[in-house]
């Protein structure tokens, strides 16, 4: 381990009882999910989120669930990084009406039904199963049946970020689960995980009490290292700083390496295509993403102002293992993001 954050080992609820306010037992990180979300109370500045991601060396598909209090949001997004061809769907909604994130994440299915766009998530012992159906702008339908399997002893990065006893987020990243499935849009069909290519899937859930102002960066990746091991890639920034605690960590063959510092971006926001380093300070963790696709995507409903600009590609360099070694990566399918939001 490289960090000072305290590890918890036992089911923890996030708040105190009366939903209110940060439960102190719940601060710190787990290598697996711990957290119950007991949120109740304080509406507008509760917000709750599972973003999915299937990401492959040519193509990335995604799927988010959200509630944010004053506003729902559903979406489907892929790429084709080969092409640049890129589409979708995304439907919001008042209030959130309908929109239910259990407390555990994982706990019940996620089911939304709009004419324009159906999404359903339901896990079992052994993974996820991710299905969508949706209309294209250009009226074509869109589907994707996927497979996210949890190995066995496969960890995590979980941590629960404390800004104050009432504003706070518990967050777990979930990074190089294997995936299989297969996204048709039209009369184009993608297989993933087939045929001896790889798909990695990417699981961000977010629970939790935001302040209305907040800014963002997030890197994610998974593939194999030069050496062979199964390596997936976990980076973030700005939101965490000053609260002692980072959702930065490292999984090698399904063992975490959580990283306690906040880690070194160097980026060019006027140039997202430009290439993204991320490193530690001692140099363990030292990666760059050279990007192939730029995302642009800005909501602005009711009180909601967000903005995001998503840069797919893939991560070289070398990151820290369980061992207390380095592994070098080469083209880890991948991406980052850059998000600021009024919510």
């Amino acid at each position: 381990m490289l960090t000072h954050e305290s590890e918890l080992t036992t089911p923890t609820d996030l708040c105190t009882p009366d939903g209110r306010r940060l439960n102190p037992q719940a601060r710190g990180w787990s290598r697996t999910p711990l957290i119950r979300a007991n949120l109740r109370g304080r509406w507008g500045r509760t917000k709750r989120w599972d973003y999915w991601a299937i990401v492959t060396d040519e193509l990335t598909v995604a799927l988010t669930y959200a509630d944010l209090d004053y506003l729902g949001v559903v979406s489907v997004y892929w790429v084709d990084l080969a092409t640049g061809r890129d589409g979708g769907r995304e439907v919001t909604v008042p209030f959130a009406r309908g929109l239910d994130l259990p407390d555990v994440p994982g706990g019940t299915p996620l089911r939304f039904r709009h004419h324009h766009l159906g999404v359903e998530v339901a896990d079992d012992a052994t993974g996820s199963w991710l299905t969508a159906r949706w209309r294209e702008p250009d009226a074509s339908l869109g589907r994707l049946d996927a497979r996210v399997t949890q190995p066995t002893g496969h960890q995590s990065v979980n941590v629960v970020i404390p800004w104050s006893e009432t504003r706070f987020q518990y967050t777990s990243k979930q990074q190089a689960r294997p995936a299989t499935g297969e996204l048709v849009v039209g009369d184009d069909r993608w297989p993933l995980g087939a045929g001896g290519s790889h798909a990695w899937g990417v699981l961000d859930v977010g629970r939790g009490r935001w302040p209305y102002r907040t800014r963002w960066n997030w890197g994610a990746g998974a593939g194999t290292a030069v050496d062979g091991r199964t390596v997936g890639l976990q980076v973030g920034g700005i939101w965490t700083v000053g609260t002692g605690a980072t959702e930065n960590g490292v999984i090698v063959d399904g063992e975490v390496v959580k990283i306690g510092e906040e880690l070194d971006w160097r980026y060019d926001e006027r140039a997202p295509m430009e290439p993204w380093q991320v490193r530690s300070t001692d140099g363990a963790l030292d990666v760059r993403l050279l990007p192939r696709h730029l995302r642009h995507a800005r909501t602005e409903a009711l009180v909601v102002r967000s903005e995001m600009r998503q840069v797919f590609g893939s991560w070289s360099g070398h990151v820290p293992t369980p061992q207390g070694g380095r592994v070098a990566v080469d083209r880890l399918a991948g991406f980052v993001e850059r998000s600021d939001s009024r919510w």
